[in-house]
């Protein structure tokens, strides 16, 4: 039996920065991946899905482009290679994982890991052997999440698919119906819209987006309607019929009225579950809440001192970036120094477009705390830099404490909304206030400068836009 300091189940962005660090801080570490190292997100989630959006911004801006005087034709997408395009940064990214945990010192071993034991874990090889391994100092679960299925909208990899079948379509569906109005519905839905699909959006709740900051979800929406789409909200997807000529007739209900919505292609898109199942959980005593998450401490430890979980297995915001920074902690904690998730707010970003990124509380998390609020808006069709681009849809929303002036939370939709938010972010972090902001020199022209006056603006000194 192989030992370790440390194991880790799961290469993706929760997993291999965790084994990097503690390759880096000296521990013998083994990384067990049972796909391709990079996880959901590399292979087919954020990257790809990236990677589509951009692709979609282009072909839409080359041929939008007349108002500039920049007269484009004969514009034609190539699914074909997209795909390949697509498929070719993914495989340089996942490359790179390889190499960074083989250059850190890190063993990357491909199997399916069972935990057997506080300390032990079984390894199911691709030949079928067994392989069993043991860690002296951690183990850590960082297995991500799936995408859930609905029972009456099983996946065919055809006409019904999730999010892993629709960042690698080689065809453009003429008619998509997208079932969840979330991040990834919306998302990957604008983008086949962008590139000429009908999209149908049905959303189950009463608004897309849900915990969003409404006003920002308002822009987005306004835009998929701009382009053609249908929206309904509070509807519920009842199941489909095929039909003869291979189209899908989807059964909707609205306001308590069925109809059929004929389209070609069905996303179902509502949602992530924890993949905390058959990695014999149950067996060592580890704690598993009802809806399948592993809850952890602040140093990310489970009930079994030795084990540990990040990412989206150990509970929400599942975010790329949030897994991360938890399996860098993990790692320092199992290498014997102090640390632990001590972070005041996880940025977000949706790349819809045009995109929303979120760092603290809304307005209206703000007001169910009991606080008395000051709201600084700002938008960027008041801004020159937002206007040389031809990209004016959208504002800042900086949200403060009405007595102390400090920045409670930062709400943006707009241009390049998911770069910007991480002045926000640094802003909560380091518990500026309003003045730190809008004190702060940003230069001109840029997007940026729009923080800097929604900052005023909270306080009433904003220049370039009436105060309130």
């Amino acid at each position: 039996m192989k030992t370790y300091d440390a194991i880790v189940i799961g290469a993706g962005p929760g997993g291999y920065p965790c084994a990097i660090r503690l390759a880096q801080l000296k521990q013998k570490t083994l990384c067990i991946e049972k796909e391709q190292p990079g996880g959901v997100c590399l292979n087919w989630g954020c990257i790809p899905s990236k990677a589509l959006i951009s692709a979609a911004h282009l072909y839409e801006k080359s041929q939008a482009g007349g108002s500039m005087g920049i007269k484009v034709s004969g514009v034609e997408l190539d699914p074909e290679q997209l795909q390949n395009w697509k498929e070719g940064i993914v495989k340089k990214l996942t490359g790179g994982v390889r190499s960074l945990l083989k250059g850190n010192g890190a063993e990357l071993m491909t199997g399916t890991a069972t935990i057997v034991g506080p300390n032990r874990v079984d390894v199911a090889l691709p030949d079928g052997s067994v392989e069993q391994v043991e860690a002296t100092k951690g183990i850590v679960i960082a297995t991500g999440s799936t995408t859930i299925e609905i029972p009456t909208f099983k996946f065919d990899g055809d006409a019904i698919i999730g999010a892993k079948e629709a960042v690698s379509l080689r065809r453009i569906p003429k008619r998509l119906l997208v079932i969840g109005g979330g991040v990834i519905g919306l998302e990957l839905g604008m983008v086949y819209q962008a590139f000429g699909s009908q999209l149908t959006v049905v959303e189950a709740l009463p608004e897309l987006l849900t915990g969003v900051d409404p006003d920002c979800t308002k822009v987005v929406e306004k835009r998929i309607l701009k382009r053609g789409g249908t929206i309904y909200k509070g509807a519920k997807a009842l199941g489909y019929e095929k039909q003869k000529d291979g189209s899908v007739g989807v059964k909707i209900q609205v306001d308590g009225k069925e109809q059929t919505i004929v389209v070609d292609t069905v996303l179902v898109a509502v949602g992530m579950r924890p993949s905390s199942k058959g990695l014999g959980l149950e067996k060592v005593g580890v704690t598993v809440d009802q809806r399948g998450f592993i809850p952890t401490d602040r140093t990310g430890r489970t009930n079994i001192p030795s084990i540990y979980a990040v990412g989206d297995v150990s509970g929400p915001p599942l975010l790329a970036h949030k897994a991360t920074k938890e399996g860098e902690i993990v790692a320092e904690v199992i290498a014997g120094h102090k640390a632990e998730k001590d972070w005041v707010a996880i940025p977000g970003a949706i790349f819809t477009d045009p995109e929303i990124a979120t760092a603290g509380l809304t307005e209206a998390e703000a007001k169910a705390k009991g606080l008395e609020i000051s709201v600084g808006k700002f938008p960027f069709a008041a801004l020159g830099k937002a206007m040389a681009m031809n990209e004016t849809e959208g504002f800042v929303k900086i949200v403060a404490d009405k007595k102390t002036k400090q920045v409670l939370g930062v709400h943006i939709v707009g241009p390049e909304a998911s770069t910007m938010i991480s002045e926000a972010a640094l802003s909560l972090e380091m518990a500026a206030f309003l003045e730190d902001i809008s004190l702060t020199i940003h230069p001109h022209p840029t997007l940026g400068e729009s923080l800097m006056e929604a900052a005023a603006h909270a306080m009433g000194a904003a220049i370039h836009i009436a105060n309130r």
